[in-house]
């Protein structure tokens, strides 16, 4: 097994108005409570507001002087190809704002329970989550199936589609093709994979092959592209060293009715123990997900019942019941 890497890194994820800002808090508060010596940068890019974001995303005061406080730089970055239309763009265009050299990007609804400093990250072979499901493509009756759609994008852009697939996987099976979920993903240089990532997720985009016809791009465009620019860079699906990453590290819950209803007991004590200070709960609170769920305690009932009667079997399940209990909160 790998050894934990020794390489400086920074670690970076997208703020900006609005539920994005107080998941940053959460987000910024967990990794220094779980990562107190990191030698990297924290990063928060933040989008400008310019014709793609015709109203400010800019951050609130209270919360860039919490995110400050807590050590997070801010560093803004324009969109130009996406910002308002697809706001699953930001994770693209702001890698060229990021300083050059290794990085890892979370998606903000993280909750970090663990020092990075343990998760054994080789930059020269990126990797991505595979917290995932077979959300794209859905292959119409009669064709193109995953193999024809796959194979078709990786030959656009000049790939070898063979060596990206999972042989153990059967033919025609969502998981013999490499698709990450975009909560996380790593690479050796910002700037340099933020360009072919733009590259990719822009062709796709506005120059679509006739394969992807009957496919939804939105909002799977970055995760289209994703497992196409980590092969690229001869990277794949991670290993045994990157467990702690969705694992006792670091926890990409989505909905917060979610962390509360299936997540592990660390992320839940992590979340309520640095929501617990009046400058974080008053930011908190002007959130009904937050309000509800951490500072008037509804999340430890909903997590009590499921803990009583046992998750669904599915996500799915698991949504309709926190839709009946009317607490399917964000």
């Amino acid at each position: 097994m790998t050894p934990a890497t020794s390489q400086p890194f920074n670690v970076f994820c997208v703020v900006q108005r609005g539920r994005l800002e107080q998941e940053a808090v959460l987000f910024a508060l967990s990794f220094r409570a779980a990562n107190p010596e990191f030698p990297g940068r924290l990063l928060m890019a933040e989008p400008v507001q310019n014709d793609k974001w015709p109203q400010s995303p800019r951050i609130s005061d209270p919360v860039r002087d919490l995110l400050t406080g807590a050590g997070a730089e801010i560093v803004p970055f324009e969109n130009r190809h996406f910002g308002q239309s697809y706001p699953h763009g930001n994770k693209i265009e702001a890698l060229a704002a990021l300083p050059p050299g290794p990085f890892v990007f979370f998606d903000t609804d993280t909750i970090f329970t663990g020092p990075l400093s343990g998760v054994g990250f080789d930059f020269a072979r990126p990797s991505a989550s595979m917290r995932r499901s077979a959300t794209w493509p859905e292959p119409p009756l009669y064709g193109p199936g995953y193999t024809q759609i796959w194979k078709r994008l990786y030959d656009d852009f000049g790939l070898d589609f063979e060596s990206s697939l999972d042989r153990t996987k059967r033919d025609e099976y969502w998981e013999r093709y490499l698709y990450f979920n975009a909560g996380w993903f790593f690479g050796a240089d910002a700037p340099a994979f933020g360009e072919r990532f733009l590259n990719y997720a822009h062709r796709i985009r506005w120059n679509t092959p006739p394969e992807l016809a009957c496919q939804a791009l939105d909002p799977w465009l970055d995760q289209i592209a994703l497992p196409l620019v980590i092969h690229s860079f001869g990277g794949g699906r991670p290993g045994p060293d990157l467990a702690g990453l969705d694992g006792n590290v670091s926890c990409h819950y989505r909905w917060l009715a979610l962390l509360y209803a299936r997540e592990s007991a660390a992320a839940v004590e992590m979340l309520e123990r640095i929501a617990a200070p009046a400058e974080v709960r008053a930011i908190l609170a002007g959130r009904e997900a937050h309000r509800l769920l951490i500072c008037e305690g509804q999340g430890r009932a909903l997590r009590a019942r499921f803990a009583r009667d046992g998750l669904p079997p599915t996500e799915a399940l698991l949504r309709d019941a926190l839709r009946d209990s009317g607490l399917w909160l964000r």
